[in-house]
């Protein structure tokens, strides 16, 4: 068959012809982007209970001088049960991601930044990508430090420094910690809920002379949302009412 039948029968052009089949073969082999954990997510484990989900916690591999200080810190807060929450302050990282009690956390992806709201204390981090990402001068040293995140195939990988000294939470750190996050998906569990593992390793040469793990793993809440967490308010009206007594008058 000539090429002019071969047109007539197929009524394409050759170009046409090749232009159909070079885009079926380019979108067959188009990349896929990176899995999104845009929603509400919850701890994996059994209602209500929070904190590392993975295998049981080893011995933290402390300084010395480090546990001193989280001893002596401990000496002063524990017998009145002081907690850092009970005054409204958040728990900084690796904590507000490896724990948060039984409080969901919401996670808002674009491709220049994930957004992660943790419904204990309100606390938000910010992960920026790429050019989005604040020269090293302009990082503000803060309880949950500066986080760039980059994607390695389907896993995100959260690194963060400028964190600032806390002897205040389980893995209590100095300012020179840096901690790498890696979340990825697995298998959905016997609930069919999507299932976000979070595996963590925290670096510190003035706390420890090992790196810290631990593993997190959050389970999907399909429509779910976060309620407000409100506990400058409580303290607040608690501090009127001292007034209003300090006075002698009804509360207004």
């Amino acid at each position: 068959m000539t090429t002019v039948s071969i047109k007539k029968a197929t009524g394409l052009s050759m170009a046409a012809a090749c232009a159909l089949l070079c885009s079926s073969v380019a979108g067959a082999a188009a990349p896929k982007g990176p899995p999104d954990f845009t929603g509400v997510w919850t701890n994996a484990g059994a209602p209500a209970i929070g904190g590392t989900t993975g295998p049981a916690a080893q011995p933290l591999p402390i300084r010395p001088e480090a546990k001193a200080r989280v001893d002596a810190y401990q000496k002063l807060v524990t017998p009145l049960g002081e907690t850092p929450g009970g005054w409204c302050l958040g728990t900084g990282l690796p904590g507000s991601m490896l724990g948060s009690g039984g409080y969901p956390m919401e996670i808002i992806q674009r491709p220049e930044q994930i957004t992660i709201v943790y419904e204990a204390h309100n606390e938000t981090r910010r992960v920026y990508f790429g050019a989005r990402n604040a020269p090293q001068n302009d990082r503000v040293p803060g309880r949950n430090g500066y986080s760039t995140g980059h994607w390695e195939g389907n896993t995100l990988v959260v690194e963060t420094d400028n964190l600032v000294d806390q002897i205040d939470q389980r893995y209590a750190h100095s300012d020179e910690a840096k901690v790498v996050e890696r979340y990825h998906l697995e298998a959905p569990d016997a609930q069919g809920r999507r299932i976000l593992v979070a595996d963590m390793t925290m670096t510190d040469p003035a706390f420890y002379t090992a790196p810290v793990t631990a593993q997190k793993k959050w389970a999907q809440v399909p429509n779910g949302r976060l309620l407000p967490y409100e506990c400058a308010e409580e303290n607040w009206i608690k501090r009127l009412e001292e007034l209003a007594k300090k006075a002698g008058v009804a509360l207004p």
